[in-house]
């Protein structure tokens, strides 16, 4: 008699969104999705279905260049279903056929927005998919009256909704490639309204459903917002103008020195909030100073918020971090901020993702040398953290990487979309744990 598989949440993300990433990388190789009507390899098949589903923007080929529509209109796909999650991708259409949302759906929603608790979930995906249609179809219009004069209406229409998506999903996926292959947004750093239009798109969907919920129901009330949105709307904000006057003093006279004061006004704001897990650039990041790159691997690896489209530890993860810190200096047991107290195993959780994360990036970066003796140790690990980070950004060695490299870059993607907690506990199976406690033993530590 056969034993019947019982899979958790957890496993059935993991497992979802892996069946999504198979999917676009049958589709990508066929010769249909190509320009030239040739198939390409699956390992980079493979490659830009994880960065699309994954929402990175690392990619092997030009998507322009490489894609014709039928291609790039996949590759939107992808990067739509990994923004939203796959299962608020599926309760789309539970909600038009006015289905009854199950407890064990409401479970695997919880998951997928990484919400406390499973009160007001629906809610929350109903909020989430109304607000994405509105932000990503203002979006559209705007970038596509951008380029509408320039590239004629149909394709106008098409680069506003692509950039729209790829932007407000936080992907980093673009078509700029028509005027010059592998340059992103570099052709438009002396172009505000894209620009802004970008930034604005990838704030709104890197700071969390969950704070967007929150906005809803007390307006702009911001003591009655809870302790997550607080935490995420301030820090969010604090690491934008930080990181803004940092590019300025480090780029004024070096990557930004042809451009006019506003302009790097402009493009330090958007080297700020691009590497926040949205992968455009507006300048190339190999002619950046050391510390400016170094700044941009320091926010790539913070990410965005927690239930949002980026990746990253979080910034929830990242202030518990600074918080830990602070407390056990001053010998304070509680983690507080906002009058507020930090649930009990925040810390422990927050140290357990870092540690992950880190863990991973040295061991990919490791990999990445070994394989590829003649690339410097900072481009690896400047592409190990844009992979995990889901972030996309590059110092143009992600076409040149061989077969073990990809794989290894693909690994770190789709740990860092589903959060390498959420992976790690989708592989080990759940166990009784046995209510049992040692004797207390003291070791020294730092």
């Amino acid at each position: 008699m056969s034993r019947r598989i019982k899979l958790f949440p957890v496993q059935i993300l993991a497992i979802g969104f892996g069946l999504i990433i198979l999917l676009g990388s049958i589709l990508l190789t066929l010769p249909i999705c190509s320009n030239n009507g040739e198939g390409i390899p699956f390992i980079n098949g493979l490659f830009t279905s994880t960065s699309a589903t994954c929402v990175t923007g690392l990619a092997v080929y030009d998507t322009y260049t490489q894609f014709n529509f039928l291609g790039q209109l996949i590759i939107a796909i992808l990067i739509q279903i990994g923004g939203l999650g796959f299962m608020g991708i599926a309760m789309t259409f539970s909600f038009l056929a006015r289905r009854k949302i199950t407890i064990f759906q409401r479970s695997l929603l919880m998951n997928s927005i990484g919400a406390n608790h499973m009160g007001g979930v629906v809610k929350t995906i109903r909020r989430m998919l109304f607000g994405t249609v509105i932000f990503e179809g203002i979006g559209a219009i705007i970038i596509a009256t951008r380029f509408i004069p320039t590239l004629g209406l149909w394709q106008g229409i098409w680069y506003g909704i692509f950039h729209s998506v790829s932007a407000f999903c936080n992907a980093g996926f673009d078509l700029m490639g028509m005027f010059k292959p592998g340059s992103s947004l570099m052709q438009f750093a002396d172009d505000p309204l894209l620009e802004i239009t970008i930034m604005v798109l990838i704030i709104s969907g890197g700071i969390g459903f969950i704070v967007w919920g929150d906005i809803a129901d007390c307006k702009w009330h911001f003591k009655k917002y809870n302790l997550h949105s607080k935490i995420m709307i301030s820090f969010t904000f604090a690491l934008i103008l930080f990181g803004a006057i940092l590019f300025m003093l480090l780029e004024w006279n070096n990557s930004f020195s042809d451009m006019a004061i506003s302009e790097k006004i402009l493009n330090s704001f958007f080297a700020a909030i691009t590497p926040r897990t949205a992968g455009f650039a507006s300048v190339d990041y190999a002619t950046m100073t050391n510390a400016g790159r170094f700044l941009t691997m320091t926010l790539m690896f913070v990410g965005a918020g927690p239930g949002s489209t980026g990746g990253g530890i979080k910034v929830a993860t990242f202030v518990t971090l600074l918080l830990s810190i602070y407390a056990y200096a001053k010998h304070h047991n509680d983690l507080s901020i906002y009058k507020r107290r930090l649930q009990s195993d925040a810390s422990r959780t927050a140290f357990s993702i870092i540690s992950s994360y880190v863990a991973m990036i040295l061991l990919c970066t490791f990999c990445l040398i070994v394989a590829n003796p003649g690339f410097t140790s900072e481009s690896c690990l400047f592409e190990s953290i844009s992979a995990i980070g889901t972030v996309g950004l590059s110092m143009g060695i992600t076409p040149t990487l061989g077969v073990f490299s990809k794989f290894c870059l693909i690994v770190l993607m789709y740990c860092g979309r589903l959060g390498s907690i959420t992976v790690a506990m989708a592989i080990v199976r759940r166990k009784v744990i046995p209510r049992i406690s040692y004797t207390e033993a003291r070791i020294t530590i730092g």
